[in-house]
């Protein structure tokens, strides 16, 4: 598998505002909070500070996991994909073989994700099984439930 992350220039854009936002805001928040845990006196029983230690860890590895993404990010340009097929960007309406009921799902990039909405990465399993797929094919995705059976009703681009 490629290890190329495909996204829109918009999505490239929220990734960096994120990791701007958390070197120039959030780490030297948390930098001036051990400094002032530090300043209390004995660290080895400074929760304060392990706790402010900890947390800076975990962010400077979110930071690496996003500059990572931007790193190996290929900029998608959607007016060059094909629109009778499902593609990056599309609009998908499926229909679920099993429980008779329409969904609609949005492929999108890393950092454009909101499952609450219905955007999907496009490398995740449904997003996999859905590429490429035309108006009245069905994609058969395997789950951990079992096999779920997506009849591709309409698609459509922004």
């Amino acid at each position: 598998m490629s290890d190329r992350i495909p996204m829109t220039q918009e999505g490239y854009n929220k990734i960096k505002a994120e990791v701007e936002h958390m070197e120039r805001v959030e780490m030297p928040f948390i930098a001036e909070k051990i400094g002032e845990a530090r300043a209390e006196g004995d660290l080895k029983e400074n929760a304060e500070y392990h706790g402010q230690r900890e947390r800076q860890g975990m962010l400077q590895a979110k930071i690496n996991l996003l500059k990572s993404k931007l790193a190996n990010a290929t900029i998608v340009d959607t007016s060059k994909i094909p629109t009778d097929e499902v593609g990056f960007g599309a609009i998908v309406t499926v229909k679920d073989l099993d429980f008779d009921d329409e969904e609609d799902f949005t492929l999108v990039g890393a950092g454009e994700e909101d499952y609450d909405t219905g955007k999907i990465l496009i490398s995740s399993p449904i997003g996999q099984g859905l590429l490429g797929k035309k108006v009245g094919e069905v994609a058969e995705i395997e789950a951990p439930k079992g096999t779920i059976k997506f009849e591709v009703v309409s698609i459509h681009y922004e």
